[in-house]
């Protein structure tokens, strides 16, 4: 019943309140839509850390997406197979989940180690970099287990689940009943992540995506000031 509820319902209560909880705190509380920023604090650190955690959890996230939402008859036609596509998922992820841990420790001990920004730093400031830290970790200790079953099985059946839960088609629990552990707790804590969204400063990364509208807004037309008579 823990594992259906967890990988069958919770996935959507976890949804449901990434996306209502941002509306509702853009709705209420816009002053608290922001990142923070301590940049005029330790500034060196805080750039190269910050870069590498951004670069690094972003191309996680596209990873994470593209990999388990795409159907296997798609990259067969680019010529992938099952066995290829899980090397491919366990580099990439090995060399972002690196990059994103490097700069994830940075801001983490700068967070802790500076008392002016600790100062300033909330108790869920604090959780969810070490929820962050953990999700990251257990993600990277997959990839050492998935080098013992190099067919891309058990990455299948993650896919299945994914896209399952993303068409809202019912038994996707069943189908990862197999997996080991260690896959399961590590998709707990990162839809985890996912609820604990609103109530945090990651919804600045809204404002992050909400910036690729100038791409497509309507050109400004400004008048030139007239001749003073």
């Amino acid at each position: 019943m823990i594992h259906d509820f967890l990988f069958g319902i919770y996935p959507y209560i976890a949804f449901s309140v990434f996306i209502l909880g941002s509306l509702i705190r853009f709705d209420r509380d816009q002053y608290t839509w922001k990142s923070d920023s301590s940049q005029l604090l330790r500034r060196g650190q805080l750039r190269l850390g910050s870069n590498c955690f951004h670069a690094g959890i972003l191309l996680l996230f596209f990873g994470h997406a593209v990999g388990l939402l795409t159907p296997p008859a798609v990259y067969h036609e680019l010529g992938l197979t099952v066995e290829s596509k899980q090397w491919l998922a366990m580099i990439a992820g090995g060399v972002f989940g690196t990059l994103c841990l490097l700069g994830l420790v940075l801001l983490a001990h700068r967070r802790l180690t500076e008392a002016r920004i600790r100062a300033t730093s909330t108790s869920m400031d604090i959780f969810i970099l070490f929820w962050i830290l953990a999700t990251l970790g257990l993600g990277l200790a997959t990839i050492a287990v998935s080098l013992s079953h190099p067919d891309g099985g058990v990455m299948l059946q993650l896919a299945s689940w994914a896209q399952h839960v993303v068409t809202l088609r019912g038994g996707a629990a069943e189908l990862i009943a197999s997996v080991p552990l260690l896959y399961r707790v590590h998709l707990f804590f990162g839809m985890t992540l996912f609820l604990l969204f609103p109530f945090s400063r990651l919804v600045h990364v809204w404002s992050g995506f909400g910036t690729m509208a100038y791409l497509v807004r309507p050109h400004q037309l400004v008048r030139t000031r007239g001749r003073a008579k």
